[in-house]
């Protein structure tokens, strides 16, 4: 990524060894993990310049009030790139996977305390806040629209449009009678919370907006990937509230009220991005969290009691909630396997071991060959200056995004129909450095799709 090694040299005066890219899960943007020998940031490249201001203009502002938020080392919005402060792999959603509840739920106080310091911010400036500067009736009508199209429709559950339409309007005005005056984060969940030096850090804040204290906790709380049962979440919502009565008064049963109401639309809004992630984009991780959701949905439903009249909404919810279809989507089926193969055309083509037979042979030969060169002769396609010398010609970033768009038409084909395997393979006359490279980078590009499993093996290396 030529922008992000540009800033790097730039702010840190020295070049990257390495940039690597780094799997993220449910985001447009693109991370990179650079490092030099004095120096590691993360990389992030994304198209979207509007959000970009508002990730930017959000960390300095949430960095003045003494909140853990990545530092931004420097920008370049004209090229689409930032640097930002690395914090590690650990989030708090792989921290739940891997230790005991007593520890988790020593780690969701510490955050729950942060939360509230966060929500009541004096003067934040919503100047460049992104696509809203309020949850307000637009905000929430289009997440109402996500669930609709993208879950109820994408999932064949059946409703009458007209009578959902009055629902939501009826939710939403109550939703909007509640002060909504706080800065809500808008996405505040197990996976955007990174653990790192001992402390909570919080990030992909740049949807914040301002609105009701209600939402961010709901989202945390009811946060279908963390699957916390309902006792510790009622602890949890009753920590919150007398942290917050450090900051504001409150009634703490009317507080309740909106508070079921704003669980309700944060779980419609993670649904309808579980139905587009995965019905749409065919992502089956997404769908592997419906089951979680509903039981989330199931509890409101024979537990919480809102004031107002919402049949249609309820009657959906018991569908929902009811439909085996939907319940079953936790077995997890076994991922498609993707080998990634680089071989050398003197010793022939590499021997399928699937026994599926599916996939590609790409013949890189007619590319530019480092191998020509004294200086690479004993150099591979991993090594950082044979990737410089094949980067600095259009025909192999050509050849690359060619096979690229082959590759990924059988994958949304396999994925479809189920299938376990499609071989990947790139041939050069030695095996030693273009094959490598192409093969490499196309293993690096594949797994940031974790619906896939990728193995590559570079035959001349013994890799």
């Amino acid at each position: 990524m030529k922008e992000i090694e540009n800033l790097f040299i730039q702010t840190f005066k020295e070049k990257p060894l390495e940039i690597k890219p780094i799997s993220v899960h449910g985001s447009n943007r693109k991370y990179y993990r650079v490092v030099s020998n004095k120096y590691n940031c993360i990389g992030v490249y994304n198209e979207d310049v509007l959000e970009n201001k508002a990730f930017i203009s959000f960390a300095e502002q949430l960095k003045n009030n003494q909140i853990n938020v990545p530092q931004i080392y420097a920008q370049d919005l004209g090229n689409n790139v930032y640097l930002q402060q690395d914090l590690g792999d650990e989030t708090l959603f792989t921290f739940l996977q891997n230790n005991s509840e007593q520890d988790t739920i020593a780690w969701y106080e510490k955050i729950i305390k942060q939360l509230p310091k966060i929500q009541t911010i004096d003067k934040f400036d919503y100047t460049d806040a992104y696509p809203r500067k309020a949850f307000d009736r637009q905000s929430i009508q289009w997440d109402l629209n996500y669930f609709k199209y993208y879950f109820l429709k994408l999932a064949l559950i059946p409703f009458n449009e007209e009578e959902l339409e009055n629902d939501f309007q009826t939710l939403t005005n109550f939703l909007l009678s509640t002060d909504t005056s706080f800065l809500l984060y808008r996405d505040f969940q197990t996976r955007n919370i990174m653990l790192f030096d001992n402390k909570a850090w919080f990030i992909d804040f740049q949807g914040g907006r301002q609105g009701a204290l209600q939402y961010d906790i709901a989202s945390l709380l009811y946060d279908a990937k963390a699957n916390l049962d309902n006792d510790t979440k009622e602890k949890l919502l009753n920590l919150y509230i007398k942290e917050l009565q450090a900051y504001i008064n409150i009634d703490k049963s009317e507080f309740k009220q909106y508070y079921y109401a704003y669980v309700y639309i944060r779980i419609m809004q993670a649904m309808g991005s579980y139905g587009y992630r995965g019905y749409f984009e065919r992502k089956s991780s997404f769908l592997q969290s419906i089951p979680a959701a509903l039981k989330n949905l199931k509890y409101l439903e024979d537990n919480i009691k809102l004031p107002i009249n919402i049949p249609t909404l309820h009657k959906i919810f018991q569908r929902l909630i009811t439909s085996d279809k939907l319940l079953s989507l936790n077995t997890k089926k076994s991922r498609l396997t993707i080998n990634i193969k680089s071989f050398s055309y003197k010793k022939g083509y590499p021997h399928d071991t699937s026994g599926n037979g599916g996939g590609f042979v790409f013949d890189c030969r007619a590319l530019p060959n480092p191998g020509r060169e004294e200086k690479y002769k004993h150099k591979t396609g991993l090594d950082k200056e044979v990737a410089e010398y094949l980067q600095q010609y259009k025909e192999v970033d050509v050849f690359f995004e060619n096979a690229m768009n082959l590759i990924n038409q059988s994958i949304d084909n396999y994925l479809k129909r189920d299938f376990s395997n499609l071989s990947v393979y790139f041939g050069c006359t030695g095996g030693q450095h273009r094959s490598v490279y192409l093969a490499q980078r196309c293993g690096d590009r594949l797994s940031q799709n974790t619906d896939l499993n990728i193995v590559i093996q570079h035959l001349e290396q013994n890799m």
